[in-house]
């Protein structure tokens, strides 16, 4: 049962990794996109390229890496009350701990994942990782998609936010 969720998701990532490529397929070459790139390009991560920006992440998370980034969507972020999602937009402090905490050093696919209890994020603290029948967790976030390979990591998509 887990090994078809997982299978499942890897082959749901693997069509959205195919379809991005496509879409930055310009003049038949395709260049693989950084994170920030792939994240604005994917339509569902308005809000967290937003909160990147806020905190002046953009030029981190587009550099070497790898990193890997477990990405909320705006439905994860729709979840906060809307005052309190703009008053950690307005603290710069407190939305880069939450960003960072989002990020692990190195490129963590999700074969790697699923063995893992824990990682420790770019923020400092462990993130707990939990595999079950129902899938994979991160801290109380679901994984809905995994694998999307950037040029300098890789994207999991969680459907929450998660803070330390």
């Amino acid at each position: 049962m887990l090994n078809a969720k997982i299978t499942n998701a890897v082959a749901a990532a693997s069509l959205l990794a195919l379809s991005t490529a496509a879409l930055a397929d310009d003049h038949g070459h395709a260049e693989q996109k950084n994170i920030v790139e792939t994240a604005a390009g994917a339509g569902n991560f308005t809000t967290l390229v937003t909160a990147v920006q806020e905190a002046g992440l953009v030029e981190t998370l587009s550099g070497e890496g790898p990193f890997t980034v477990f990405a909320p969507t705006d439905e994860a972020f729709a979840k906060i009350p809307a005052d309190d999602l703009q008053a950690i937009l307005a603290d710069k402090e407190l939305l880069t701990s939450i960003l960072t905490y989002h990020v692990v050093s190195g490129k963590v696919m999700s074969s790697d994942v699923v063995n893992l209890e824990s990682a420790t994020t770019v923020q400092g603290s462990d993130i707990a990782i939990s595999v079950s029948d129902d899938g994979v967790m991160v801290d109380d976030a679901n994984v809905v998609s995994v694998d999307i390979e950037t040029s300098n990591g890789v994207i999991h998509v969680i459907d929450t936010v998660i803070t330390p």
